[in-house]
């Protein structure tokens, strides 16, 4: 005999600290139906992420290095999973809903344009005269809109839980204006470790890649705080850095950072002492952080990655280009709508054209861009 969501709803109830979502008393979702007798409710949640078009897309996304760069290097499907594996880590601990969590991290990206931050300040650039273009409030108009997977509503029908850790990341006060949420209140601590995690994994990976890419000198490290903590916790000399030694140096600086905020949120729990989620989300601070010390070993290190890796010559050339190629597909497409697809040009009469085309290209991966960059510019290519 499976487990019933009834069951898995109970073992919720019973393990979950107080201040913990219960997927049993979740606010439900906007379209109603019929929830699965075998998952919760966040569990769906999840899995509709997962199983969406614009998860799918992820994959061929940069974070750092665009695709072409070579195949070791994270995309932004990458990031995400490692985003949600370090999520679920701290949920776990924390006492929160895991599954929640895991769903808010799998969709925090999903409204990432080609290119990486590039193609998003390009199009935030582009579509100034329509409100501008931010990946977050992109990612819930994806689940609440964009994604077409049911004949009876657009969108994922995510549950109120998801949308509103979705719509809280990071820039919360700025989505909610747009989103409806409650700018008064904070994230559920579910999405407060979704954001911390989100910061916690891409620091990281992205020091991990340029140290693999040889954009970072090991060298140069010895003035970054952490690295300096990380190579002592394990007993590495200096010299030259092998791919075992690079591989346990970023495995031990992520220990430390997950340490740090399971330390630091437990002793503003224990502070608290909240009852409930919403005493959380009613708090005057956010309750997941980083103590005041490794904040600012953190700052110091992004410092440090944006003079050694992110105007590194190499970086600031891969953005340059994506630059190119995103404002050319564009200005073509609101010069001339009629190339674009069909399913985009029948949205022409409902919404603004720049909106329009910005879903469009917003929606592309780095491969797909490079090719309708290629079908529209090149005179060899077929259309």
């Amino acid at each position: 005999m499976y487990a019933t969501r009834q069951r898995m709803e109970e073992l919720e109830v019973q393990t979950l600290a107080p201040y913990g979502l219960r997927s049993g008393a979740s606010r439900g979702r906007q379209h109603h139906e019929g929830e699965p007798k075998y998952r919760t409710a966040f569990q769906r949640d999840r899995d509709r992420i997962i199983h969406s078009a614009a998860f799918r897309r992820l994959e061929y996304k940069t974070q750092v290095f665009v695709n072409d760069e070579g195949d070791y290097y994270r995309t932004r499907l990458t990031h995400t999973l490692e985003v949600a594996q370090i999520g679920r880590t701290l949920a776990r601990a924390l006492g929160v809903n895991e599954d929640l969590v895991e769903a808010i991290c799998l969709a925090h990206d999903l409204g990432h344009p080609p290119f990486g931050h590039a193609g998003e300040g390009v199009l935030n650039t582009l579509t100034q005269a329509c409100g501008g273009f931010n990946h977050n409030h992109q990612s819930y108009r994806v689940v609440t809109q964009l994604e077409r997977r049911y004949p009876d509503w657009p969108g994922l029908n995510l549950t109120y839980e998801a949308l509103e850790g979705i719509a809280k990341h990071e820039t919360e006060y700025d989505l909610s204006n747009v989103t409806g949420y409650d700018a008064a209140r904070k994230g559920s601590l579910e999405a407060q470790i979704a954001n911390v995690s989100d910061e916690l994994a891409y620091n990281a990976h992205d020091l991990d890649d340029g140290l693999a890419g040889g954009l970072i000198a090991v060298e140069d490290l010895q003035e970054v705080a952490l690295w300096r903590r990380v190579a002592e916790q394990t007993r590495w000399g200096g010299g030259r850095l092998d791919e075992i030694t690079r591989h346990t140096l970023i495995r031990e600086w992520v220990g430390l950072q997950v340490d740090d905020v399971l330390n630091t949120t437990t002793q503003r729990l224990n502070a608290l002492k909240p009852a409930s989620s919403d005493a959380v989300q009613l708090h005057s601070e956010q309750i997941v952080s980083h103590s005041d010390e490794l904040k600012a070993a953190n700052r110091q290190a992004k410092d440090f990655l944006f003079e050694h890796m992110y105007v590194h010559f190499r970086v600031v050339r891969m953005l340059r280009r994506a630059e190119q190629f995103v404002t050319e597909l564009f200005n073509r497409f609101v010069r001339d709508p009629r190339q674009l697809p069909p399913e985009y040009q029948g949205q022409l009469n409902d919404k603004d054209m720049q909106r329009v085309v910005a879903d469009y290209i917003a929606a592309m991966t780095d491969r797909g861009a490079l090719l309708e960059y290629r079908r529209l510019f090149d005179p060899l290519m077929k259309p």
